[in-house]
């Protein structure tokens, strides 16, 4: 299981992209990756097609390894490391480890 989710506000620490903030689109845990909103963007070369009859070149989101993103604290409004906690009801949900705001559920 990855440290982040879809919807995740994240912040990109290494890499061309590096101290970029965005939102996960994508998750892919095969290949360990997300894709995060106009973040890494790639040209592809379309052939025209019904959906897109126009063709040409388009920017897209190109994947970002797990390892070099790091979700971001509400409360710290920084990238953090998360760990998980119990609650009492008994649901697993991830806090930062700096603060101990929750971040959502695990």
């Amino acid at each position: 299981m990855l440290h982040v989710r879809r919807g995740d506000l994240v912040e990109v620490v290494s890499g061309r992209e590096a101290s970029r903030r965005g939102k996960v689109l994508r998750v892919i845990p095969d290949a360990q990756r997300v894709l995060i909103e106009k973040l890494n963007l790639v040209k592809r070369h379309m052939r025209p097609t019904q959906k897109n009859p126009q063709g040409g070149i388009v920017e897209k989101e190109g994947p970002v390894h797990v390892s070099n993103v790091r979700l971001v604290c509400p409360r710290c409004d920084a990238p953090r490391r998360m760990g998980n906690k119990r609650g009492t009801d008994g649901k697993s949900a991830r806090v930062c480890r700096k603060c101990g705001e929750v971040v959502g559920s695990a």
